[in-house]
């Protein structure tokens, strides 16, 4: 291992990423918390200043990705579509399959220059998690309590809120609603086998509710769906903390905006619930199709390219780095110069703490900790 690489998988370097993380993540929820005064003088000025926020915080973990890792992201898509990422607002359908899949649809976000103003459809939840789930709440992020009964009105208002949004968007959706596992696989086509529905191999059955509404609600202000299906080559398997650690992955996404030949507008999407589901259904056979075939060929059929990196994820890392590391450094060399056992064995137990918290958040990744959703919900449909 060269020393780079020690580097990266020493957990002190863990330690200080982690720290500008959650230090930079608070005052920056802090300065948002301010910009509440705008938003009955001027609501557009009040979402275009929180887009840049919110990129501070998320860029840091896409610059993990990028920069600290380096793994390699290839997009698979059409040459004549590509020029409109990024120019457009749009739909794009994720797969659930991975522990950091959402790390990739940020990656593929700041590439094309949305990923500040990015929107996903998430669970309630996830709105009182500090720092993430903080800034989402300013980002007007879709938040839902997964009972439809519930949900419906409110998620409605929110995408209805958004149809005078300021900035390009990207709204991600995984429709299956939860991360794929065998145990759910097994119990979703159990439910497609009940329902007279096709089963797919390498997907849960898609949540088709959801879907429909938000292409009711922000038809004429979405451009397109994109379908996108993300991919490891040489099966691997991605973990953050395999990022943390500096391990470098090889993501392939395909992104499918033509069907026989043609592009697919949203307006081509039915707006009626039941054609929508179906024909959402129909766009998971065809996904289940396109990964039956790079499992057996390693490759999309599409042309690959690599979207540039962009330089803004690195320096805003380096930014926050310099501002908030010669404090600590300088309380640290005070404290060892007190010699004072009670300081430091404060010290201690905050980096103690401080640990705790990271692998936390680590785990809130990881599918062996994921959410039941999925287990005894589909149990109780099919019955």
């Amino acid at each position: 291992m060269d020393i780079v690489g020690f580097l990266k998988s020493q957990f002190i370097c863990h330690l200080l990423i982690c720290y500008i993380f959650i230090v930079s993540g608070l005052i920056i929820n802090f300065i948002q918390l301010f910009t509440l005064i705008l938003w009955p003088i001027n609501k557009q000025l009040f979402r275009r200043i929180n887009c840049r926020l919110a990129y501070c915080i998320s860029s840091q973990m896409v610059m993990l990705l990028e920069w600290w890792s380096g793994t390699d992201c290839t997009l698979y898509t059409d040459p004549e579509s590509y020029h409109q990422y990024g120019k457009e607002n749009a739909i794009v359908i994720l797969n659930h399959n991975f522990e950091i899949d959402f790390l990739c649809g940020w990656n593929f976000c700041e590439r094309f220059g949305v990923l500040g103003s990015s929107k996903v459809l998430a669970k309630k939840e996830l709105s009182y998690m500090p720092i993430i789930g903080w800034m989402w709440y300013f980002l007007e992020i879709v938040f839902c309590k997964r009972k439809w009964e519930e949900d419906r009105k409110t998620v409605v208002q929110k995408l209805l809120n958004l149809r005078d949004y300021p900035e390009n968007f990207w709204f991600l959706i995984h429709c299956e609603g939860t991360r794929f596992t065998e145990q759910k696989h097994q119990i979703s086509m159990q439910v497609a086998e009940a329902k007279g529905l096709p089963k797919l191999k390498y997907h849960l059955l898609p949540r088709t509710k959801g879907f429909a509404v938000t292409v009711q609600c922000l038809r004429n202000v979405v451009s397109a769906v994109y379908d996108s299906t993300l991919n490891f080559r040489n099966n691997e398997n991605p973990t953050l903390l395999g990022v943390l650690n500096g391990k470098k992955y090889h993501a392939d996404l395909y992104f499918l905006l033509f069907t026989i030949g043609r592009r697919i507008p949203l307006e081509d999407v039915p707006e009626d619930e039941q054609e929508c589901s179906t024909w959402l259904h129909k766009l998971y056979q065809e996904k289940d199709a396109f990964q039956e075939q790079y499992y057996q060929t390693g490759t999309y059929p599409a042309v690959p390219t690599v979207p540039p990196r962009r330089p803004w994820t690195l320096l805003n890392w380096l930014f926050w780095a310099l501002l908030l590391l010669y404090p600590l450094f300088k309380l640290l060399i005070n404290m060892i110069n007190s010699g004072s056992s009670l300081t430091l064995a404060s010290f201690a137990f905050v980096i103690v703490i401080a640990s705790v918290g990271v692998r936390w958040m680590i785990g809130v990744t990881e599918i062996n900790k994921g959410s039941t959703y999925g287990n005894n919900d589909n149990k109780q449909k099919q019955k």
